[in-house]
């Protein structure tokens, strides 16, 4: 079984790297859930639990305008879409925008469990958004 090294983030706690088995369900298990991937647009990923927010899990950190919410980890992310190890330059770098322990009241906005929804339209033969985009 391969392994890769990850970045662990938990609530209340600073950040440390761990060793774990590159599969599904290991990736699950630090999750404590579902799944779902936010890419950082560098070669890096964050694994987060998919429901947090609407299993009512403890903030966790910013990340840009939102907030995520129960245990997550950063990984690598090869252009084939494979989890891969993270380099120590990655380490040193998420360590450090992560590494603050954040404090929430429970009422940020951002807590607040949305959907991505879109609205489309077909224009001229093709399907088109109307721009009315949200994100996650």
């Amino acid at each position: 079984m391969d392994k890769i090294k990850i970045l662990k983030v938990e609530p209340g706690k600073p950040p440390c790297v761990k060793e774990i088995a590159n599969d599904f369900k290991a990736s699950q298990v630090e999750v404590e859930g579902d799944i779902e991937c936010v890419g950082f647009g560098d070669g890096c990923v964050a694994v987060i639990n998919a429901e947090g927010k609407l299993n009512g899990m403890q903030p966790n950190r910013r990340n840009g305008d939102d907030i995520i919410c129960g245990p997550f980890f950063i990984c690598g992310d090869s252009p084939d879409g494979d989890f891969i190890s993270l380099t120590e330059q990655q380490i040193e770098e998420y360590t450090r925008r992560f590494g603050e322990i954040e404090q929430f009241t429970g009422q940020e906005p951002e807590l607040e469990p949305h959907m991505t929804s879109s609205l489309f339209k077909k224009v001229t033969g093709q399907w088109k958004g109307n721009g009315t985009d949200t994100a996650v």
